[in-house]
């Protein structure tokens, strides 16, 4: 399965666009209270079984395949009927916001993770009920679903970023996969000395560019925001970051520009060394070269500096505000977090499950290649759940753009990263 650059660009340019459109809006007095030790909400799931009908949106690969875990839960409750929407990324957006405005809306739909704020702002998502335990989660994976102290909706699946390296040609050279920053530098070198004509790729430009970008700022120590709610980007940690992620282009171990259509097929004719990816791209190098390759290539943890750090995606599940089912919708996603159930998913889709235990499945746990995700997920960090994040990770993306390119040193742009956060705001007062 194909999931892919494709899936994350389209979501990300979503999401630009409704920041964009939500820029100056307040937050609604009616978005939920926090209560104590419940994840933020006072609802509750009624006991018995689902009845009635659910209506269900699922984007992209999901949509089509959810109504396989659905008709579990239909036989598991013979008196619901759940209608599976799949519903593309790249119009879902607007899909959604059309939906909110008219009331008009599906009674649970999947959200992307950094898609949550927005929707609140739009006041179209009910809170979290209590039922749902926020331990379950991966911590990062639930910070996605909490806006201003208040979760809205579970995590579904989560992904998150891994080094994946060409085994044969480290194995060449005796390398062992890296561990610090040091390491990774002299490990795209040695890539090289094998063969490859570029040791490592990384993003340079385009959508998501800051996302590929900032495990390297939370491995330098750094934090996009403090316990204040105020940005920090402006400090030695974001130099450090930018001076070393940019070090790889300057030097020659990585392509100036990545063209990403390409890294895939350069990565399997041994041109490129390594690149940095979420665990959709198992699938495509096995789809493209076939199942001989998987033993040439191997995956490893993002080195670390003062701190492990990767970014954590992935989609949530979200009752709607509107919706006319809410106490069967809210069975549903309850059914789709049961552990088992994750399990059952992951056999469907390749999806990681959000939930921890899950990965005690031999399903997950006996295959090596899906483990190392689990350690890197116990750490993985999301983005801020604020309504103008999209708009602030654009900023970002053309920075970092320019500090790759050399027309910005790295201090001028740790200051304009600062300035632009602080100009735009959270989009919470």
């Amino acid at each position: 399965m194909n999931r892919t650059p494709r899936l994350v660009a389209a979501a990300t340019a979503s999401t630009l666009t409704l920041a964009l459109a939500l820029t100056g809006c307040g937050r609604s007095d009616e978005a939920g209270t926090t209560a104590e030790g419940s994840g933020g909400s006072t609802n509750s799931i009624p006991d018995g079984p689902a009845t009635g009908t659910i209506e269900v949106w699922a984007m992209g690969t999901e949509g089509e395949l959810l109504p396989e875990l659905a008709e579990q839960f239909e036989a598991d409750n013979p008196d619901v009927t759940v209608n599976v929407t799949p519903v593309p990324w790249e119009s879902s957006t607007e899909k959604i916001n059309t939906a909110i405005a008219t009331g008009e809306v599906p009674d649970v739909m999947q959200v992307g993770t950094t898609l949550v704020s927005g929707f609140v702002e739009l006041g179209g998502l009910a809170p979290t009920p209590q039922e749902i335990d926020s331990a379950a989660f991966f911590p990062g994976a639930w910070d996605t679903t909490v806006v201003d102290g208040t979760s809205y909706g579970v995590p579904w699946y989560v992904e998150t970023r891994v080094l994946y390296y060409r085994k044969d040609l480290a194995d060449k050279e005796g390398l062992a996969a890296p561990k610090t920053w040091a390491d990774l530098t002299a490990f795209a070198a040695g890539l090289q000395d094998a063969g490859a004509e570029h040791g490592i790729a990384l993003q340079t430009r385009g959508n998501s560019t800051a996302l590929m970008y900032l495990p390297f700022y939370w491995q330098a120590g750094g934090e996009i925001m403090d316990a204040a709610g105020d940005f920090t980007l402006d400090n030695d940690a974001q130099v450090k970051a930018l001076e070393y992620y940019s070090s790889f282009m300057r030097d020659g171990l990585a392509p100036p520009v990545l063209v990403e259509d390409e890294k895939v097929q350069n990565f399997i004719d041994a041109d490129l060394g390594s690149f940095v990816s979420g665990p959709w791209e198992r699938a495509n190098l096995l789809t493209t070269a076939g199942d001989d390759f998987a033993d040439k290539f191997g995956v490893a943890p993002l080195p670390e500096d003062e701190a492990t750090g990767s970014f954590i995606g992935g989609s949530n599940l979200a009752v709607l505000a509107d919706a006319e089912n809410p106490d069967a919708a809210w069975k549903f996603v309850q059914f789709t977090t049961d552990p088992a159930t994750q399990v059952d998913w992951f056999g469907i889709s390749s999806d990681l499950p959000a939930v921890q235990t899950s990965w005690d499945d031999p399903a997950l746990a006996d295959d090596e290649a899906v483990a190392v995700y689990q350690d890197v997920l116990e750490t993985a960090r999301s983005t801020p759940a604020i309504p103008t994040w999209a708009e602030i990770e654009h900023e970002l993306d053309l920075v970092i753009e320019q500090v790759i390119a050399g027309d910005l040193s790295p201090e001028d742009a740790a200051k304009q990263m600062q300035d632009a956060a602080t100009s735009i705001g959270t989009g919470l007062d």
